[in-house]
C-alpha cells in the first residue's frame, strides 16, 4: 500500500536553504533512517510530513487511510496532568475505558472497576491491556499519578515513548511511525527491547537516529540530506559509507571534467565580440550549465580536533575502598582501583545504579561516604555531562568561548583564536554571532564538547556525549578519542561507539557491586548469552534428577502424594520438620495456581500485576528448596 508521496519539496529558513527540489515515496512495511548533520533539516521534515510544518515548495500527499504518528526529541505534555492523564489523552473509546480503568484501579473503586470491566469486555480490549502493561513495564514507567511536570528529562522522554507506542497500537493498522532520535535517554536493556517491537510489529517507520547498532538492527533503507538534496541507499550503515564515498569520488570527478570544458568554453566565450547577436545561443547557454557544474563544491566539512593535552604525570587516580550510599539504596560498597596512562574504560548499567554518582565522585563534586580518591597532581579533567550548556542570557557563541580564553594553543606548537577554532568546529562566522538559545541541540552538544577541549584536559569523562550529536560528527569524535593519549571514562548507551573505543567496561550491577569486565560491550553480550544458554541446560537435568531417585509415587508436579513416608530413619525434628514440608507445600502450590489464574484474568493494573508477579517468583523459589528437602529426607 503506498502511505506517502513527496515531489519537489523545498524549505528554508530565511536565507538558508535546508532541501531543494527533493522527492520521496514511503509504501507500506518500509523501514528508513534519515541522516544529516545538525541544522539541515531531518526534523523540521519530519514536522512537515506530520502535517505541523508547511513546505515552500512543493507537494505532499498521505493516504487518507493512513495515521501519522510522531515522536519528537522534545515531548509536548498537559504539564498539570498526570503521567496516566497524558499516556492516555486520546479521545480513542478504547483508550477512554482504559483510562478509566485504570484510574478505578488507582482509586479502588470496586463498581467502577466491574463497569470498566463489561466496557473492555464489549470492545474485546484486554489484548490492548496487555500490549499497555508490557510497555509501561519494558520502559521502567511507573507512579502514574505522578504529575508530568515533576519528572526528569529521561522519565519525561520514556513516557512520551510510551504515549507513542500505545497511540499507534490503538490506531488502525495503517500506521506511518516516525521517531526523532528514541533511543536518547533510554538503558540498553530498554534500547534491545525496542528493536524487537519495532521489528516484530508491523511498523511502517521513518526514523532519525545517531545510534549504528539500533539502526542496522531496524531499518533497511537509508535516506541523507546534504547540500540540499537527498540521496538514497539500500542496505546497512556500512553499505552507506561505503557508497557515499563511490558517489563523492564520482562527482569529484565530473567536477574535474567540467572544469577542463569550462577552461575551453570560457577561452571560446572571452575571443568573441562584444555585439554577441551572431554567437550561438545554445552554446552561450551551454557555457553558463558547464560553469555551474566547474564551481560546485562538494564540501565534505568536519569537525578538526587536535588538542595540546597537559602533561599526564606517574599517578593518575586512586580511589580505595570507596562506599557511598542513598539512604538504603547502594551505590559503591568497598570500591578499589588505580587508573592507568592511556585507560579507556567504559561504565554500563541500567538507569538508578549510581553511573553519574561514580562520575561525580571521581571528579570530587560529590564525597564518598568512606573510602578516598586520590587525584595525581597533573590530572586535568575535561567533563563532558548530561547537564550540557549553562545557557548564558543574551550571550552570543563567540563571546561565550572567550569567557573561557582568547587563543588555543595547537598539539603542533601553534595556536588558533577563538573565531578560528569554532570554524574547525563547523561554527561560520555568521553563526559565531548567534544567541546561545538559538542553536540546536546538536549545535549546543559540539560547542559544549569545544569548551572542554579549550582547557586542554588528559582525562576525559564523557557522559552519554552521542545524544544530539549527528553521525559526521560521531564519527570525528570517535578518530579523534582513537588518537586521543589520555585518560578516557565513557558512560554511553551507544553500543557501536563503546565497542569502538574502550578497552575494558565497569559493569555497574546494582546494590552497589561493580564489575571490572575484561572486553567491550559486544564481548559482554556473549558471556551474558552463554550464561543464560548454559543456566537453561541446567534447568532440565535437575528437574529430571529429582524425579528419578524417588522411591514413593509423586504427582506430576514434584509435590508428594499425602501418605508418603520417608523410606529411611529419621531423628524427631526431621520427622517433625517432613510433615511440615507436606502440609506447607499443597498450600504453596494451590496459592500459585490461584495467583495465575488472577494474571490470566487480564483486569490486573500494572501495580498489581507485579505484586502478583514478584509473588509467584517467590513461592517458586520457595516450593523448589521444600522439594529438594523433601526429597533429601525421603530417599
Amino acid at each position: 500500500m503506498h502511505y506517502v508521496s513527496a515531489e519537489g519539496l523545498t524549505k528554508s529558513f530565511g536565507v538558508n536553504p535546508l532541501f531543494n527540489n527533493i522527492s520521496f515515496h514511503i509504501n507500506e512495511g518500509d523501514k528508513i533512517a534519515l541522516i544529516a548533520r545538525n541544522g539541515v533539516g531531518k526534523s523540521t521534515l519530519l514536522r512537515i510530513l506530520a502535517g505541523q510544518e508547511t513546505p515552500d515548495k512543493g507537494k505532499l500527499f498521505v493516504n487518507k487511510d493512513v495515521t501519522v504518528a510522531l515522536f519528537e526529541q522534545d515531548p509536548h505534555f498537559d504539564e498539570t496532568k498526570t503521567v496516566l492523564e497524558n499516556i492516555f489523552s486520546s479521545n480513542n473509546p478504547i483508550m477512554t475505558v482504559m483510562r478509566e480503568y485504570e484510574a478505578a484501579i488507582e482509586a479502588d473503586n470496586g463498581e467502577k472497576i466491574t463497569e470498566c470491566i463489561g466496557k473492555i469486555d464489549e470492545l474485546g480490549a484486554w489484548d490492548y491491556e496487555a500490549k499497555v502493561q508490557q510497555i509501561l513495564a519494558k520502559l521502567n514507567i511507573h507512579h502514574l499519578q505522578n504529575v508530568v511536570s515533576s519528572l526528569s528529562g529521561g522519565q519525561r522522554k520514556r513516557v512520551a515513548l510510551a504515549k507513542t507506542l500505545i497511540d499507534i497500537g490503538f490506531e488502525h493498522q495503517h500506521t506511518l511511525l516516525m521517531m526523532d532520535e528514541p533511543t536518547n535517554h533510554l538503558d540498553v536493556a530498554m534500547i534491545e527491547w525496542l528493536e524487537n517491537y519495532l521489528n516484530q510489529e508491523s511498523i511502517t517507520l521513518l526514523l532519525v537516529t545517531h545510534d549504528r547498532y539500533f539502526l542496522d538492527a531496524v531499518v533497511d533503507e537509508i535516506w541523507e540530506l546534504e547540500r540540499e538534496n537527498m540521496y538514497t541507499y539500500v542496505g546497512d550503515y556500512e553499505n552507506y559509507v561505503e557508497k557515499k564515498a563511490a558517489r563523492i569520488e564520482s562527482e569529484l570527478a565530473s567536477i574535474d571534467k567540467a572544469k577542463n570544458e569550462y577552461r575551453k568554453e570560457l577561452e571560446w566565450m572571452r575571443k568573441q565580440p562584444k555585439a554577441r547577436t551572431t554567437k550561438s545561443k545554445s552554446r552561450q547557454d551551454n557555457f553558463y550549465e558547464v560553469e555551474a557544474r566547474a564551481k560546485q563544491k562538494i564540501e565534505d566539512a568536519q569537525v578538526q580536533l587536535q588538542v595540546k593535552m597537559s602533561r599526564l604525570g606517574g599517578k593518575i587516580v586512586e580511589m580505595k575502598k570507596v562506599y557511598k550510599s542513598y539512604g538504603d539504596l547502594p551505590i559503591l560498597k568497598g570500591f578499589d582501583y588505580n587508573f592507568s596512562k592511556g585507560e579507556r574504560i567504559g561504565i554500563i548499567g541500567k538507569n538508578g545504579v549510581g553511573k553519574s554518582t561514580f562520575l561525580n565522585i571521581l571528579l570530587g563534586l560529590e564525597p564518598p561516604d568512606s573510602g578516598k580518591v586520590n587525584v595525581g597532581d597533573t590530572i586535568v579533567f575535561g567533563n563532558f555531562s548530561q547537564q550540557g550548556l549553562v545557557i548564558k542570557e543574551n550571550m552570543r557563541v563567540i563571546e561565550y568561548v572567550k569567557t573561557f580564553a582568547e587563543n588555543f594553543p595547537l598539539a603542533n606548537g601553534g595556536s588558533l583564536t577563538a573565531a578560528q577554532f569554532l570554524e574547525l568546529f563547523l561554527f561560520t562566522p555568521d553563526k559565531q554571532y548567534t544567541y546561545l538559545n538559538s542553536l540546536s541541540g546538536g549545535e549546543k552538544k559540539r560547542l559544549q564538547l569545544l569548551t572542554i577541549l579549550f582547557t586542554n584536559p588528559n582525562f576525559l569523562i564523557l557522559d552519554e556525549p552521542t545524544n544530539d550529536l549527528d553521525l559526521p560528527t560521531l564519527a570525528v569524535l570517535e578518530r579523534f578519542l582513537t588518537e586521543y593519549q589520555g585518560c578516557v571514562l565513557i558512560v554511553s548507551h551507544d553500543r557501536y561507539f563503546m565497542d569502538r573505543l574502550v578497552d575494558h567496561l565497569f559493569v555497574f550491577e546494582g546494590n552497589g557491586v561493580v564489575r571490572d569486565f575484561p572486553g567491550n560491550y559486544t564481548l559482554l553480550r556473549l558471556e551474558e548469552k552463554e550464561k543464560e544458554k548454559k543456566q537453561g541446560a541446567g534447568n532440565k537435568p535437575q528437574e529430571e534428577k529429582k524425579v528419578e531417585p524417588m522411591s514413593q509415587p509423586v504427582t506430576s508436579n514434584l509435590l508428594p502424594v499425602t501418605n508418603t513416608t520417608p523410606t529411611k530413619k529419621l531423628s524427631f525434628k526431621e520427622k517433625q520438620e517432613f510433615e511440615q514440608i507436606e502440609k506447607a507445600m499443597p498450600k504453596l502450590e494451590a496459592e500459585k495456581v490461584a495467583l495465575a489464574e488472577q494474571m490470566s484474568a487480564g483486569n490486573l493494573s500494572f501495580d498489581e500485576l507485579k505484586k502478583i508477579s514478584d509473588r509467584m517468583i517467590a513461592i517458586t523459589e520457595e516450593l523448589e528448596a521444600k522439594e529438594l528437602r523433601w526429597l533429601e529426607l525421603s530417599v
